[in-house]
């Protein structure tokens, strides 16, 4: 007898313990909400324009179409380029001129340049409206900055790179002299035109008869000039004239139009205009008063040293 019931509690317990355990069984309901990362195209679709910041290239190299470029954009395959400040903001409906062409894959840039042929780059993300463009061909980066037209500051541009607006005619005629100031040295001058060369920007001055063609002057004078920026004003610039043997000409200089300057000398009190003659389109060939100019012949300057490019060359390793 107590051996049955010893069993028979031994079966309940069993019973119960078996019908206490219950399968759990969990769903895996995990979304993959990431978002998809966006392509190069929508990347480089994003804005409109994209400023060439040249003062925040890293590297020795250089792409020549990016060192002379104020903006780029990517239109359907198409490459456009702000190349000149005369003009910029309303050229090409603020886009510039078409410079080549364009293919994007794997954030990979390749650019068929009209001039300059063929280049390839790696493109990176680096802020919502900064990109990078690196060359793995010559180690060099350069820094893009996205813009709307609607949002971009063309007389920003135009004035922080004035001196690159005085090269862009063949030369500058004297078309006015004011009837107030004293006599000076610098009422002679009757054409100026401002070359960049070297390490220092190059200008060149002329007495020659009024309405002399631009490539029948004979430049006088060569020397270097400086631009240089009026506190509180940007609109207003300084020039210095520097007749090496002579002493330096001084004026302020203020912008009357995409053709015409005006000049105050600051020591004597006149003031001069002066009118481009021989405007140079970049990348486009044209009349005598529209010359081509090749790319290497003009070429935007850092303010500062480049940086060395610490970025692994992992394509050319591959």
């Amino acid at each position: 007898m107590k051996t049955l019931k010893l069993l028979s509690i031994f079966a309940l317990m069993t019973t119960l313990l078996t019908s206490c355990y219950t399968e759990v069984i969990v769903e895996d309901d995990y979304v993959n909400n990431t978002t998809p990362a966006i392509s190069v195209n929508q990347l480089l679709n994003a804005y409109e324009l994209w400023y060439v910041d040249v003062n925040e290239t890293i590297g020795y190299g250089e792409s020549p179409f990016l060192q002379i470029a104020f903006t780029v954009s990517f239109r359907n395959g198409t490459l456009y380029a702000n190349n000149n400040l005369v003009g910029i903001g309303s050229q090409g409906n603020g886009f510039g001129i078409p410079i080549g062409g364009y293919n994007a894959y794997d954030m990979i840039l390749d650019i068929d340049h009209d001039i300059d042929g063929y280049d390839s780059f790696d493109v990176y993300q680096v802020d919502n409206n900064t990109i990078e463009l690196y060359n793995p061909f010559n180690d060099t980066s350069y820094f893009l900055n996205g813009y709307q037209r609607s949002n971009f500051d063309y007389d920003y541009v135009f004035y922080d790179n004035i001196q690159y607006f005085m090269q862009e005619y063949e030369a500058w005629e004297k078309t006015y002299t004011s009837d107030y100031g004293a006599l000076n040295e610098f009422d002679n001058e009757n054409f100026l035109q401002f070359l960049s060369g070297g390490n220092d920007n190059t200008f060149r001055s002329s007495q020659d008869q009024y309405g002399t063609n631009p490539n029948n002057l004979y430049w006088d004078f060569t020397g270097n000039y400086g631009v240089g920026d009026v506190n509180g004003n940007m609109y207003l610039k300084t020039l210095t004239l520097d007749y090496d043997y002579f002493d330096n000409e001084l004026f302020k200089l203020s912008v009357i139009n995409d053709q015409k300057i005006e000049l105050l000398h600051t020591d004597s009190g006149t003031v001069y205009e002066f009118t481009g003659r021989g405007y140079i389109e970049y990348l486009k060939e044209g009349t005598a008063l529209n010359k081509s100019k090749t790319s290497a012949e003009k070429k935007r300057k850092q303010r500062k040293d480049k940086k060395e490019n610490s970025r692994d060359n992992t394509r050319l390793q591959a």
